[in-house]
């Protein structure tokens, strides 16, 4: 028996989205399958939980609070 798993799409991509800096942003996606992997980067670089970047993901919905943003985390 030979199942292949369903891929994990974006039923919600991200939007563009503008914040004053040293305010928090909060960025979220939908996907459309419960408790996938999501991996968050800027360019090529990861994205780590920090004081800075917060990971929250609940069923479907991935979320990134980007707490202090400033021009670099453009």
């Amino acid at each position: 028996l030979c199942v292949p798993a369903v891929p994990v799409l974006f039923k919600q991509a991200l939007k563009n989205t503008d914040v004053e800096e040293g305010e928090s942003i909060s960025l979220r996606c939908e996907l459309t399958k419960a408790d996938a992997t999501v991996v968050w980067k800027k360019g090529e670089a990861t994205l780590q939980a920090s004081a800075k970047y917060e990971m929250k993901q609940k069923g479907t919905v991935a979320e990134l609070v980007i707490h202090n943003a400033e021009p670099e985390d453009a």
